[in-house]
C-alpha cells in the first residue's frame, strides 16, 4: 500500500467512529522513552473519554508490523526524539499504509536535525542564535572565538534538552561536548542568548497563543520541563498585539521552511532588542501535565480531549484512496 498526502482531505471530524480503529504509539527506544510514555498514556485517556476505539502500541515492545494485524486505520504518534520523531515511524507507516498524525517523512527528519532546522530557517529570513559545528577538537577554540562564553552545547538530534549542556568556563566546554557526542555525532554551541524565552505552538496552520518560560535553573532543562513545579508558565505571554503576531508568523514560517505539517512547537529566545531567535522546532512535542501545547490550548479555548481529538484530525491527509 501507499499514502497519498493531500492538505485538503483536512477535516473536522463529528463522530468517533468516523477515524476508525486507532493505535496511539508510545514509549519506543529513544531517551526520550519515559516521557513518551507518560505523553501516550494521556493521549490514550482523552481518546477512550471521547468515545473511540483505541489501544495503545510501543513499537519498543512490538514489532511496528503487528498494527497490520490489529486492523488499525489510523496511528496517534506519541514518541519522542530518535526513532519516532525524526522520520523513521513515519516511514514505517508509510511503508504499511497506515495514516498518522502530524509531520510526514522529511518535515520529522529536518526538524528533529537541529543544524539543518536553523540552516533552511536562516535562508528564509528567520533568524537564530549564532552558533559554531563542533566537529573536531579545535572548532573548540573557534566556539570560544566567534561566540565567547557561556555558550550552549547541544546534540544535533536530541529533544526534551537530552545531552545538553551551558558552560560557562572554557574548561566546560571539552566534557560538554563528549558528553553531547554521547547522544549524537553532529554537536554545535549555541550562543546563550540573554532574554526571555518564549514558545508558540502550532495546530491546523494556525499559531496558538504564546508562553513565556522562567526557570530558576540556569536553563530550561529536562528537570525544569517535568521534574520540578517551580518553572514557571505565561501564557498569554504578556507580548503586544503586534509582537505576539509577528512571532506567530515567524513559527509558521519555520514550520513551513522545514516541511513540517499538521502540529507542533516553535522555540525561540529574545535577544536584547527583542528580537526572536529561533531554538528549534518540535514536530511531536510532550502531552505530559507539564507540557507546552495542551497549555496554550487551554487558552485558545480548547481542553485537553478536544486538542487530541484535533491533532488527531491531522491524520486525515494521508490516505491510501
Amino acid at each position: 500500500m501507499r499514502l497519498h498526502y493531500d492538505p485538503k482531505r483536512l477535516r473536522r471530524v463529528e463522530r468517533a467512529a468516523d477515524f476508525g480503529r486507532v493505535a496511539v504509539l508510545l514509549g519506543g527506544t529513544s531517551s526520550e522513552r519515559d516521557v513518551s510514555l507518560i505523553s501516550g498514556k494521556a493521549v490514550l485517556a482523552a481518546l477512550e473519554r471521547r468515545g473511540l476505539d483505541v489501544i495503545g502500541f510501543d513499537p519498543g515492545e512490538r514489532a511496528i508490523g503487528e498494527l497490520l494485524t490489529l486492523g488499525i486505520d489510523r496511528v496517534w504518534i506519541a514518541l519522542h526524539g530518535p526513532g519516532g520523531e525524526d522520520g523513521t515511524i513515519q516511514g514505517a507507516l508509510e511503508f504499511l499504509g497506515v495514516p498518522y498524525t502530524g509531520s510526514g517523512v522529511m518535515g520529522s527528519a529536518i526538524a528533529m536535525d537541529k543544524l539543518r532546522t536553523k540552516w533552511l530557517c536562516q535562508a528564509l529570513g528567520v533568524a537564530t542564535a549564532p552558533f559554531v559545528v563542533l566537529r573536531a577538537p579545535q572548532d573548540l577554540d573557534t566556539a570560544i572565538e566567534k561566540l565567547g562564553l557561556p555558550v550552549f552545547v547541544k546534540p544535533g538530534s536530541q529533544g526534551s534538552s537530552v545531552g545538553m549542556a551551558r558552560v560557562e568556563r572554557v574548561e566546560e566546554l571539552r566534557p560538554a561536548w563528549e558528553q553531547a557526542l554521547r547522544y549524537d555525532p553532529v554537536v554545535f554551541a549555541e550562543s546563550l542568548i540573554p532574554g526571555a524565552e518564549y514558545t508558540v505552538s502550532i495546530l491546523q496552520g494556525s499559531a496558538l497563543p504564546s508562553i513565556r518560560i522562567e526557570t530558576p535553573r540556569t536553563f530550561y532543562d529536562y528537570e525544569a520541563k517535568y521534574l520540578r513545579n517551580d518553572t514557571r508558565y505565561f501564557c498569554p505571554s504578556g507580548l503586544s498585539a503586534p509582537v505576539e503576531e509577528h512571532l506567530g508568523r515567524l513559527a509558521l514560517a519555520a514550520f513551513e521552511a522545514c516541511g513540517a505539517e499538521g502540529w507542533g512547537r516553535a522555540d525561540f529566545m529574545m535577544d536584547r532588542t527583542g528580537r526572536p531567535l529561533l531554538l528549534e522546532i518540535n514536530t511531536v512535542p510532550g502531552m505530559t501535565d507539564h507540557s507546552l501545547v495542551p497549555m496554550a490550548a487551554r487558552v485558545a479555548g480548547m481542553d485537553f480531549e478536544e486538542l487530541v481529538w484535533r491533532v488527531l484530525e491531522t491524520s486525515l491527509v494521508r490516505s491510501t484512496a
